[in-house]
Formats: C-alpha cells, sequence, structure tokens
C-alpha cells in the first residue's frame, strides 16, 4: 500500500525530516508497505463489528439519549522508542507526585502559596476549591489516585505536557480494548516485535485503589452516573476487570457515618469508592441539591475518614488550567528538580500583560476555558472565522479570568487510516499515571487521532479516533 509522505516542517512518528523510516519503525513500514489494500479494509469492518457487538461505545452529550457511537479505530500502531518511553515515564511519575505535593500542601499548609509562588486567588478563589478538604487527613497524602496527562510530540521533536487530568480522567478502557482488537486481527505482528503489554492496568489500577485505604482488605466499588454518561462503558468494564462492583448513588446509602453497599445479602461497608461523579454531584446534602446522582450523607462520611474517594474531592484545582502554568514552579518547589517534561507556554488572561497580548495575536493562538474539557469551549486561531474570533474577543474582555491561551503547537503526525488510503493524521497521548503505595503505569496510553486532514481535535466527542499504542521493548527491531 502507498503511503502519503508527511507534510514538510511536521514530525511524523514513521519518517524523520529526511522522509527516512524511523530505525524503531521499520518493521511497521515493511508491514504497511506489504498489506493488501482489500484485506485491510476487511480487518477494519470486523472491528467495527467486533467493537459494536462488545458493546465499545460512547454517548456524546448533546445527542438523543441512548445514542451510542463507536469511536473510530484505526489500525494502524502509534510506536514509541524504548528511550523515548523511559524519559516520559521519569517525568509522568516527577509531575503526579509534585501535583499530589501540591493538592496536599493547598488544604493543609500552604507553603506554596506562602512563598509567593502562586497567588491565594488563584487557589483559594478556584472554583474547584473545596474549603471542606482543609486540614483533612488523607491515607498517604494521596489526592490524585488516577491521573491522566496529555502529551503532544511538537516539530522539535520533544513530549510537551499538553493538560493534566485529575478529577475523572477517562479513555483507559479504550486503551485496553485497542490493545486487544490488535492482538486478535494481527497476532503474526506481536510475534514479530517487542511490544511492552498494557493488559495488567486493571490489576495495577485495583492494587491502587485497595492501598487507597488502611484497612488490610478494603472492599472497593466504582461509582458510575449511570448508562447515559458518555463514559458508561468505560465504569462498566473496568469493575468487571478489577472483580469490584459498579454502583450508582441508589444503591449505596450512609449510616453511623460509614457507607454500605445494598446487596441481596444485606448491607455491606464499603471502605473506597472509585467516583466517576463531579464533586458537586457526590453527594446533595453537600453539593448540589439537585443531584439523584451521588449518595446523601457522603461528605460527612469521607470527612469522618470512614471511606475513601478516588480522585480525592478538590483534586480539580490542580488539573485548573489557569494553574498548569505553575506545574514547573511546583516540581522545583517540592521537589527540587527541574522539570523533565516540557509545558506549553500560556497566556493567562487575568493578567492585564497577558490578555492584552492574547487580544492582539488572538488569530495565532489556541485559547482554551480554564474550566474546559472535551474540546469545547476552545478557540483555534488560525483556522477560527470572523465570527468567532469576535465572539471570543467579547469574551475574553468581559470574564478574562476564565481563559487561558497558548501557540498553535503542530501536534506531530502518524499514518492512519482514511477513505483516500494512508495519510498522516494529528495525534496526542495521554498516559495513565497510579498512585498508591508507589507510582505506577503501564507502557503507553491512549492515542487520539484527529481524523479530518489538518484538524488538531483529537477528542472523540469532536470526530477523533483512538490508535493502539505500541511501547517498545528493545530498540532493536
Amino acid at each position: 500500500m502507498l503511503i502519503e509522505p508527511p507534510a514538510e516542517g511536521l514530525y511524523d512518528e514513521l519518517f524523520d525530516s529526511d522522509n527516512r523510516v524511523r530505525p524503531h519503525c521499520r518493521m511497521l513500514e515493511q508491514w504497511l508497505i506489504h498489506s493488501d489494500e482489500d484485506l485491510i479494509a476487511e480487518k477494519r469492518r470486523e472491528a467495527d463489528v467486533l467493537f459494536q457487538r462488545l458493546g465499545i461505545t460512547f454517548n456524546a452529550y448533546g445527542e438523543e439519549q441512548g445514542a451510542d457511537r463507536l469511536i473510530p479505530f484505526d489500525l494502524i500502531p502509534r510506536v514509541i522508542s524504548a528511550a523515548d518511553w523511559q524519559k516520559l515515564q521519569a517525568g509522568l511519575r516527577q509531575r503526579v507526585q509534585a501535583l499530589n505535593r501540591f493538592l496536599f500542601d493547598i488544604y493543609h499548609d500552604y507553603d506554596i502559596v506562602r512563598a509567593g509562588v502562586i497567588s491565594a486567588e488563584q487557589v483559594f478563589a478556584n472554583p474547584q476549591y473545596q474549603p471542606g478538604m482543609q486540614q483533612m487527613k488523607l491515607p498517604r497524602n494521596l489526592y490524585a489516585h488516577i491521573a491522566g496527562i496529555d502529551l503532544i510530540r511538537h516539530n522539535d521533536g520533544d513530549f510537551y505536557v499538553l493538560e493534566d487530568n485529575l478529577r475523572c480522567p477517562s479513555g483507559v478502557s479504550y486503551m485496553l480494548e485497542n490493545r486487544r482488537m490488535m492482538m486478535r486481527l494481527f497476532p503474526e505482528l506481536f510475534a514479530q516485535t517487542p511490544v511492552a503489554p498494557v493488559d495488567h492496568y486493571p490489576n495495577l489500577l485495583g492494587e491502587t485503589l485497595r492501598a487507597a485505604s488502611l484497612k488490610p482488605d478494603p472492599t472497593v466499588v466504582v461509582l458510575t452516573p449511570g448508562r447515559f454518561n458518555s463514559a458508561y462503558f468505560e465504569h462498566a468494564f473496568l469493575a468487571r476487570q478489577m472483580g469490584v462492583e459498579l454502583v450508582e448513588g441508589p444503591d449505596l446509602f450512609v449510616r453511623d457515618n460509614r457507607v454500605f453497599m445494598k446487596t441481596t445479602i444485606g448491607p455491606q461497608q464499603v471502605d473506597v469508592i472509585y467516583r466517576r461523579i463531579d464533586d458537586d454531584f457526590l453527594d446533595p446534602l453537600a453539593g448540589n441539591p439537585d443531584s439523584l446522582l451521588g449518595v446523601p450523607g457522603l461528605y460527612a462520611a469521607y470527612r469522618s475518614g470512614h471511606v475513601v474517594l478516588a480522585n480525592a474531592m478538590g483534586t480539580g484545582v490542580a488539573d485548573d488550567k489557569s494553574i498548569y502554568p505553575y506545574v514547573p514552579d511546583m516540581i522545583r518547589f517540592y521537589l527540587n528538580e527541574e522539570p523533565i517534561l516540557k509545558n506549553v507556554p500560556t497566556w493567562q488572561c487575568r493578567k492585564e500583560k497577558d490578555l492584552q497580548y492574547v487580544l492582539e495575536h488572538l488569530e495565532e493562538l489556541v485559547v482554551k476555558e480554564a474550566q474546559g474539557a472535551g474540546g469545547y469551549g476552545m478557540l483555534i486561531g488560525p483556522k477560527a472565522s470572523r465570527k468567532e474570533l469576535a465572539t471570543f474577543r467579547a469574551l475574553l474582555k468581559a470574564k478574562p479570568e476564565n481563559y487561558i491561551a497558548q501557540p498553535t503547537l503542530s501536534l506531530s503526525t502518524c499514518p492512519t487510516f482514511v477513505n483516500d488510503g494512508i495519510a498522516p493524521r494529528h495525534l496526542d497521548l495521554r498516559p495513565f499515571v497510579l498512585s498508591g503505595k508507589k507510582i505506577q503505569m503501564v507502557p503507553g496510553g491512549l492515542t487520539r487521532v484527529a481524523l479530518k486532514a489538518g484538524s488538531l481535535v483529537v477528542n472523540s466527542s469532536q470526530g477523533g479516533g483512538t490508535k493502539d499504542t505500541w511501547v517498545l521493548e528493545d530498540d532493536r527491531c
């Protein structure tokens, strides 16, 4: 099959700047060249049927309830060298350790605020800050047990952290199912290539959740908002893989500041809740009084120390996009180390000089809501219409503190099956970092790919797809 060459000036995961195949990708290139087009088309149809049969779908918000959609799956894997992963792994450990230290600090001693590294207003006036978490003791001082760190590779070949997801990071089920699908469709590729395994992630997740409690054999559950949530498949999948119960709010109740699960043999006390519900909806007595998703009294039980929430309440402060620019400073402040992974340069529109720059260069920048997610509430200046630019200009002037801006980085590309053959498409990477007795992760993560030519938006809710991510155990292949 013919492979369309990458655009000049962009970093491509398969080809270098001279259009030579990168050494660790030679096997992948040979497979693509010698693959039969009809066979690949058949494999793509088979993958769609299997994903549909297994229920590997998602609900896009704003669509009719129950309208499940397949996330497009691309058969060409993204290959990461062992050397690149070694650096990424060290940088991810460092970053998540610093973020957990930051979260402990802002609810206890406030050292980073006292030192003037970050302003009190940005921390304590943050919508995600939970005053009720102040001075609360958590096992091992851990707040973000599960973190999803979004990475991109820029034209210079370096990886940059695009954002930190610490509230309810999603997507790991697609990482696991993508690998299973590739092993089912192309077992011969794995026989030829030293690809690091990822199928032990549920074991690591279960180990991390059990370590969140100081009890010797804690009862763990996964709390889901229900089947109409966009990530419901993942909630059910992870509960099943870990061998724990998937519960909704009405399945739990609180008595004597302890949480119990209703079972056919009577109430069973719950020690750890892997919650996939936002803070405000966890307990109608402490948050949104109209919430039907949470458990009345849960917050009091949590405060009393009789149940652990993973992730902890109040972690959203650390993944706010206005806090993101300070993570390198957190690493220096708490760990006395230089950051291994780079941040994307960021203008904070709450600052007068930054706002002025952003307004003057709006056509060149990406503007994001500080609390935004899923690719919504975002402006990509170079691709925006005059009307979109005018709308965002007004929003920035009205509420500058709600926005940050970044340069339009060129995400790396990877060969992708499209209607016309094989062509380069932009992608990112979300590794999942687990913090328990130690920090652990499986090699790789979820690779999301923008399927439209030239598009930089990889979110599934915005039409993006996914790929299997191969981290090589040995670059000599």
